[in-house]
């Protein structure tokens, strides 16, 4: 009993020490990684902090306000790829980059696309007209966009006044109609004075060679996307970081447009 008295206090003395080794163990793991943790958010909330203030400046609030402005409660940041943000897609909203995309109507071929960390089109006619100028070469004669692209700053931003001969002539839809909602007809007469260039939009659109011209859309934009997205299967980025994201987009372009110039050449 006496040798196995002295063995039973050695084992615990040993235990003892194992145990105050691996408290301090984790002291210092669990201790470096909440501070670590703490490091990463404090630069975090500025980011956010930073956001709000150039969202407020966005949308047209005065100087001061833009300054003192703060995050909503629903802000958020992602630590996995701070670069990205939550954009809505067809299913929800996702985190990931907003992808642009130009057409050519007679032929289907892309001519301009581009990345951007934008949360909605409203702000993207005007780079992607520019993305369509570098890669293409020249600058498109007339514009065909959707609902998502409607801003009174859009056909603005189309209209050069010290070059007139660049204007763009811009077909925007000016808001989605709501289920079961019918067009309305036209309104005959001028518009009046000082009328917004959004309810300009909607007057030409309500026009016969109007409706024609966005009709286009469904057999000009519609199915590239398709065929980006079910032939090619592009549907999401797997790189992270915006610069990794727009090598990643790259090679779209040339793989529908390579089999496309086929076609269109054997045709």
């Amino acid at each position: 009993m006496k040798e196995k008295q002295r063995q039973l206090r050695e084992e615990v003395k040993e235990l003892a020490a194992q145990a105050e080794a691996a408290d301090r163990q984790e002291d210092r793991r669990y201790g470096d990684r909440r501070e670590t943790r703490l490091a990463r958010i404090n630069p975090a909330k500025k980011v956010v902090e930073q956001r709000a203030r150039e969202k407020a400046a966005a949308e047209g609030k005065h100087a001061e306000k833009a300054k003192k402005a703060t995050p909503e409660d629903q802000d958020q940041y992602n630590f996995t790829d701070p670069e990205s943000r939550i954009v809505k897609g067809a299913h929800g909203f996702v985190q990931g980059c907003n992808a642009q995309a130009a057409m050519e109507p007679e032929t289907g071929l892309v001519v301009g696309q581009l990345v951007t960390q934008a949360a909605n089109d409203r702000e993207q006619l005007k780079p992607t007209v520019e993305a369509i100028e570098q890669q293409l070469g020249q600058r498109p004669e007339a514009t065909l966009a959707g609902a998502g692209y409607c801003s009174e700053e859009n056909p603005k931003c189309l209209e050069s006044v010290e070059q007139p001969e660049r204007k763009i002539e811009a077909c925007i839809a000016a808001g989605r109609r709501k289920q079961g909602e019918r067009r309305q007809p036209c309104q005959r007469g001028p518009l009046p004075k000082g009328a917004a260039r959004v309810d300009r939009t909607k007057r030409k659109l309500r026009t016969k060679a109007g409706k024609a011209t966005y009709a286009a859309r469904k057999y000009v934009v519609e199915p590239v996307f398709g065929q980006i997205k079910q032939a090619r299967g592009f549907r999401q980025f797997v790189l992270r970081g915006i610069r990794k994201v727009k090598v990643e987009r790259a090679p779209v372009r040339p793989a529908h447009n390579v089999p496309r110039l086929h076609a269109v050449q054997g045709a």
